[in-house]
This record gives structure tokens, C-alpha cells and sequence, in this order.
């Protein structure tokens, strides 16, 4: 059994004298890291240089702090609110300020987008691993201790333990680690209970004895990291649109975290919810005439009557709200003859006689039941809980025996009588990897009954990010699969840029775009949609996120897809470079089109005199911003289309912190003109007192407050 302690600190000074001088320690991505463990262990390391800690992990939450006197005076009130006792991990400060011990070493396969790409040793300690090789290559570097937040509860008089917010890696590590102790070799598994995880079901939950230490201390449960949601923009609102129109009913999906996830969620409840309308807003941008023939080969403009399913390496809170909206509600079963049925609409979720008779026919069951048999049938719900299996008869609850024999016809009938279930159990509507989202996410995970809750199941990143080992269910799982994440550019012969820059600074990481969109590739039916947004900057700095071509690739070209942005949909697959190059073109922005087609046409890989249709000339976000304008005035697509935790003060000082850090970067004359323009510019807004005041802005003294309260003033 595992031994319990009372504390961070007692457990870790255990840890250190079970180890000795070498501890690699590996800790799951995101929320599930048991931050005060960490930092006993952190801090042991960094008074004893003759303990050599490697840290291994992916994406360290760090609680935003900023850097000017602006940033920081905008976070402070907001983070206390929002973060609550959220407690700091101090490699993460430490490693933030370039002050990690040589006897420790901080190594991550995935950071915050672009938060490390100018820290030295964050880039030099990067992993570039496939979300599915991490527990290989986590355990190829010598990982002898798994550390990891759980969630505790008691059912049936037992404490169960889930791994809540991260099943991604943690199942396939607790295997690894059982089986290299079957070879004498030393490893601990120590989890820390935090009341504040919700109790998810699927391959997460585990008994105290599957874990070496146990940590349970109510004075270190904290409140699990929840980011402030973003504001969705119109060209990401455009964006999402496209997606949504590529997303067939019956179907499965994938999306990702932050504005783009959003904003594709928004229109599929935008799509299912008010159908006549989000016709029309399409017919105002001329959606169906200029890309027609991919929408009515991919997808779809109709509600959804059967809805979703989801397997998605990242649960993000979108999929809360298209569960809300019932676009999320296609049930799937992991069990092969059961799924397999369904798919073939012999069956549905409703139990009847001819469930059980078509499990006969397939041989899944005999006439003659036996425990086995009875077992699986009740699993699923196609037997009732309200009978029990005793030496080959089937009991009631009222005394009644029948004879578990499907052959003779009396005892049939009394079968199909007294003995079925409602409904097949144990279904799923989403298998997710892990978590992270903002408060109202995780109130609603606590909030769900047991039987809601089992719907939306934890799962290994080895069972969802791929189709090995289990890919014949998957498959009847996986129907119609619309994978769709986000890219940084695309080049004009069909690659994919994603986690790094051209000089090598990573930015991210690869995570699980390649697994998906290989399993796109994979699947009949699937495809993988990369989102980019067309054009990145403003003024002097405005870029094309399309390119000829890029120094660094995440996904080569061949592996070429659907790409999306706010102009519309390129359908790459199975097409020559010329055919590539069109579509592209067809959804840059125009501004760009022209040098674009004569780097091509220089190149050869077109002719010279080769023209972009007329109907897609005109791709500038004015075009779209008029009629996403006239839908605002109407009600729809608000800047936080599933709310924020910032304030109405915030998410305007914010907004005016966005346009500061643009016009802070622009150069020579220019700056100096907005400079001047500021310091001649007088504000009579009379919200201005108290904007200042949530600034802290309003009674300044030093120069230098006095010249960010004019700067603001002036933007605000």
C-alpha cells in the first residue's frame, strides 16, 4: 500500500534519501503538477549541489507579472482575483530570470507560446518530442520519479484516485515504471491530492496501491491554474466560420485552446442554434460562391441532429459549451461488436430484443449465457442492474429464476421481458487527454453528476493522438474526423510552420499536430484543417503568414491537407504544385498576392501568365469586417463569446495595453511622431478617472508614472 504523508516537505526528504545524489523527475504538462512538491524538491536541490535534479515536463503555468510598469500594474488586482493562492513554481521563476543551479536541470518538450524565445536556456533545454514518443523518450533519459496532482473520492466505501486534468502521459509512465521495477530498477510514483481537481472517470482512476507516496494536505490544496479566456477578433471569427463549415453531422472533432478554438465553436453553436441566420451571413460573404465545392465535399451547412463526438488530446472549455448546445452529444462505446453495430444502424443507444439478438448473430453472445457472458451484458446496459447471475439462472430482485438459456423460447421471452436495460451504458461523448481552462470550466467538471461525468473520459494521448494498438475501434469511433488546430505560416508549396522560428527559437512546440495530422491522413473519412491567419502585424510591419518558403517545417508537404483562413479554404490534398500554389493564393490576403505569384512563377512552378480569379482579388479585411460589423450591431460575434474573468475596465485598459505595445514598435519618424501626438493631446473621457485609478495611475509623482499615465490617457 502506499505510505501517506502529511506535507511537501516530509515527503520530499523522503524522496531524497530513497534516491540518494539522482533524482529525473517528470511531471505532467499544464495543471496537474503538485506545485508545493516541486518546490520542496526544487528547494532541497538548490541547498545541496551534490544533488543532481532533472526536471522534465512541458508547459509550465506561470502567473502573468509583466514587464513595464503598465503590464504589471494591469495584472496585479487581476491575478489576485483570478489565481487566487495558485502558488508559483520556483524553477519557473528562477529559470524566467536565468537563475537555475548547474546541479539542476529544467527540460520541456512544449512551452507558452513564445514565452521562451529569447531565454538561452529554456531554448538549449528544449525536447522536441511527438506528444505520443514523451513517455519513451521521458523513460530513454533515465525517469525514476512521476509526480502528479490527483483527485480523490470515495465510491462504493472506497478511495478511488483520478488523474483528472492529465491522462495524457501519466498511464503509459505508471506501466513503464512497473515494469522496470520487475527488473530491479528504483523509481517512485508520488501523488499529491488537491480537492480543487475534479474526479474524472476513464483510464485515469486508480487504488492507493497502484502509487508509492501519497500526499493529502488540506493546507496545500490550492486552486488549479485558470487563464483569463481571449478575445476572439473578426478575422479569427472568419476563420472559425470556414471551419465550422468543414465539420460534417455525425462526425468527430478535434480543436485546440484560445481564440481559434473559440471562435470555432462559436459558429457551430452559431450554425445549430440559429441555422437560417448563419445562412445568410454566409450568403452575405459570398461563402458558398467561392468555395462551394469544398464545403459540399468536406462538410456541411446544416444543424446537427446527430451531433459529435470528440477525441481531442487537449479537453478545452469550447467543448463544454457545444455539449451545452447539444452539438455534442454523439455517443461511442469501447467495445468493438457494440460500436460496430451502431455504426451500422442495427442497433441504437435504446436496448430492445434485437440488440440482444443481433449480439447473438455476431456471436458475441451464446444461447446458453454464462457469467462471462452476463458480465458484458450488463456492462453495457443491454441487462438490467436489477438482475443477478447465480449457477445459470438469471435472478429478480422479486424472487423470479430464469434460465440464462436464449434457446429455448420460453425462457427467451421472459428475458426480453423482465431482464433488459433501457439504454446501453458506458458511453462516451469525449475522450480527452487533459485539461486547462478557465474557472467556469472547472466549476462546471465539478458540477456534473456521475452519470454526466462519465461521458467525457480521460484517456492516454497513446489511445487518442493515434490509431496503434487500438485502431479497429477507433476507426468505428472516428468517423467524418475533423482535426483542427493552428499554424504560424504555410508555404506556397503546402508545409506547415507551427512550433519554431527560421533561426531555430522554438516558440511552442510540435505537441500533437503531426500525430493528428497523420491519423487525418490515416482515416478515410478525416482530414487535418490548419488554421492560419493570413497576415500577422500592421503599417510598416504588416507580413504575409503565406510564404514561398520557410528555413523550419513542423509539417512537411506531403502531409499537406485543408488549410483555412479568413478568406476561405484551400483543399491541398492529392494536388500538384501548380494546383497548391492556386488554392493558396485563392485565401492570401491581397495585398500579398502578387509578390506571392511571381516568386512562383520565377520559380517555374506556374505560368507567366497565370491570373487569381477575379472573386478572390479582393481579400482585404475590410471586405469582411463590414458585414461582420452589421452582425455585431445585431448581437452576434462579441469580442469573449463564452465570457472572461476580466472586467469591463480590464478588457478595455487591455485593449489599450494591445494598441501601446503595437505603436511601441514602430520605428524612427513614426514613433516620434505618435510620441508627440500624445504629449499634445488632451482627453476629456470621462471614464478616465477611474481607468486611471484601476491603474493606479490617478496621483502621480514620478516621472516616470507621470509619462505612462499621459501614454495611457492618450489611448484610452
Amino acid at each position: 500500500m502506499a505510505k501517506f504523508f502529511s506535507s511537501s516537505t516530509e515527503a520530499s526528504q523522503s524522496i531524497v534519501e530513497y534516491f540518494g545524489n539522482h533524482i529525473v523527475l517528470g511531471a505532467p504538462l499544464g495543471v496537474g503538477k503538485p506545485n508545493h512538491l516541486l518546490n520542496a524538491l526544487y528547494e532541497i536541490a538548490k541547498n545541496n549541489s551534490s544533488l543532481k535534479l532533472s526536471i522534465l515536463t512541458a508547459l509550465t503555468l506561470e502567473k502573468p507579472k509583466g514587464n513595464s510598469l503598465l503590464e504589471k500594474n494591469f495584472y496585479a488586482p487581476m491575478v489576485d482575483r483570478v489565481f487566487k493562492n495558485y502558488p508559483d513554481l520556483d524553477y519557473e521563476l528562477d529559470r524566467t530570470h536565468n537563475k537555475i543551479p548547474l546541479n539542476i536541470d529544467v527540460m520541456e518538450f512544449y512551452f507558452p507560446a513564445g514565452k521562451f524565445t529569447k531565454n538561452n536556456y529554456a531554448q538549449r533545454n528544449y525536447i522536441s518530442s511527438n506528444y505520443t514518443h514523451v513517455a519513451r523518450d521521458l523513460m530513454s533519459r533515465g525517469c525514476n520519479l512521476l509526480v502528479q496532482q490527483v483527485a480523490c473520492k470515495l465510491i462504493n466505501g472506497k478511495k478511488l484516485y483520478s488523474l483528472s486534468c492529465n491522462a495524457d502521459v501519466t498511464p503509459d509512465l505508471i506501466q513503464a515504471f512497473k515494469k522496470n521495477r520487475s527488473s530491479g530498477i528504483k523509481n517512485l510514483l508520488v501523488m499529491q491530492v488537491n480537492s480543487d481537481l475534479p474526479f474524472m472517470e476513464g483510464d485515469c482512476v486508480y487504488e492507493e496501491s497502484d502509487f508509492d507516496f501519497i500526499i493529502d494536505s488540506p493546507q496545500e490544496y490550492y486552486a488549479i491554474f485558470s487563464p483569463p479566456k481571449m478575445a476572439v477578433g473578426d478575422a479569427e471569427y472568419m476563420i472559425g466560420l470556414y471551419g465550422s463549415l468543414l465539420v460534417k453531422d455525425g462526425g468527430e472533432l478535434q480543436i485546440g485552446i484560445g481564440a481559434l478554438g473559440d471562435s470555432v465553436a462559436y459558429q457551430l453553436q452559431f450554425r445549430h442554434e440559429k441555422n437560417s441566420e448563419y445562412l445568410r451571413f454566409c450568403d452575405e460573404l459570398h461563402v458558398m460562391e467561392r468555395f462551394g465545392q469544398e464545403i459540399s465535399k468536406f462538410g456541411s451547412t446544416a444543424i446537427f441532429e446527430k451531433g459529435l463526438f470528440s477525441a481531442t488530446e487537449m479537453f478545452v472549455d469550447a467543448f463544454m459549451h457545444l455539449y451545452k448546445a447539444k452539438i455534442l452529444k454523439r455517443k461511442v462505446y469501447d467495445d468493438l461488436h457494440i460500436q460496430r453495430l451502431i455504426n451500422e444502424e442495427k442497433i441504437t443507444e435504446l436496448v430492445t430484443p434485437q440488440t440482444l439478438e443481433f449480439l447473438i448473430k455476431r456471436g458475441v453472445v451464446t444461447g446458453q449465457i454464462n457469467l462471462k457472458e452476463f458480465r458484458y451484458l450488463q456492462k453495457w446496459g443491454i441487462f438490467s442492474n436489477e438482475v443477478s447471475f447465480e449457477s445459470g439462472y438469471l435472478l429478480l430482485n422479486d424472487g423470479t429464476r430464469i434460465l440464462a438459456d436464449l434457446d429455448s423460447l420460453e425462457s427467451r421471452k421472459l428475458i426480453f421481458e423482465k431482464c433488459l436495460g433501457t439504454r446501453l451504458k458506458n458511453a462516451a461523448i469525449l475522450h480527452g487527454g487533459f485539461f486547462v481552462g478557465p474557472r467556469n470550466f472547472y466549476d462546471f467538471l465539478h458540477s456534473l453528476d456521475d452519470e454526466e461525468r462519465s461521458l467525457f473520459q480521460m484517456k492516454p494521448v497513446s489511445r487518442i493522438n493515434q490509431l496503434y494498438g487500438h485502431e479497429e475501434l477507433d476507426r468505428l469511433h472516428r468517423t467524418d474526423a475533423r482535426f483542427i488546430n493552428t499554424c504560424l505560416m504555410m508555404t506556397l508549396l503546402g508545409s506547415a510552420v507551427s512550433d519554431a522560428l527560421a533561426s531555430g527559437h522554438t516558440v511552442s512546440g510540435i505537441g500533437g499536430q503531426y500525430n493528428f495530422v497523420a491519423q487525418a491522413h490515416a482515416l478515410p473519412d478525416g482530414h487535418s484543417v490548419l488554421n492560419v491567419r493570413a497576415v500577422r502585424g500592421s503599417g510598416e510591419s504588416l507580413r504575409s503568414n503565406i510564404v514561398w518558403n520557410y528555413a523550419h517545417q513542423s509539417i512537411p508537404r506531403h502531409l499537406r491537407d485543408i488549410v483555412v483562413t479568413e478568406y476561405g479554404i484551400a483543399d491541398l490534398r492529392g494536388k500538384t504544385d501548380r494546383e497548391i500554389i492556386m488554392a493558396l493564393l485563392n485565401i492570401a490576403d491581397s495585398r500579398f498576392q502578387r509578390d506571392l505569384l511571381d516568386e512562383a512563377i520565377r520559380h517555374g512552378k506556374i505560368e507567366a501568365d497565370y491570373q487569381i480569379p477575379s472573386i478572390h482579388q479582393n481579400n482585404l479585411p475590410h471586405v469582411y469586417q463590414q458585414v461582420i460589423k452589421k452582425w455585431k450591431g445585431l448581437g452576434f460575434f462579441p469580442r469573449f463569446p463564452f465570457g472572461t474573468d476580466l472586467t469591463e475596465d480590464e478588457i478595455e485598459i487591455g485593449a489599450a495595453l494591445k494598441r501601446l505595445k503595437v505603436k511601441s514598435s514602430l520605428g524612427g519618424l513614426a514613433k516620434l511622431k505618435w510620441l508627440l501626438s500624445v504629449f499634445f493631446k488632451s482627453s476629456q473621457n470621462p471614464r478616465l478617472e477611474k481607468l486611471l485609478e484601476r491603474m493606479n495611475l490617478t496621483h502621480v509623482s514620478s516621472m516616470k508614472e507621470k509619462f505612462y499615465a499621459k501614454l495611457l490617457s492618450s489611448e484610452l
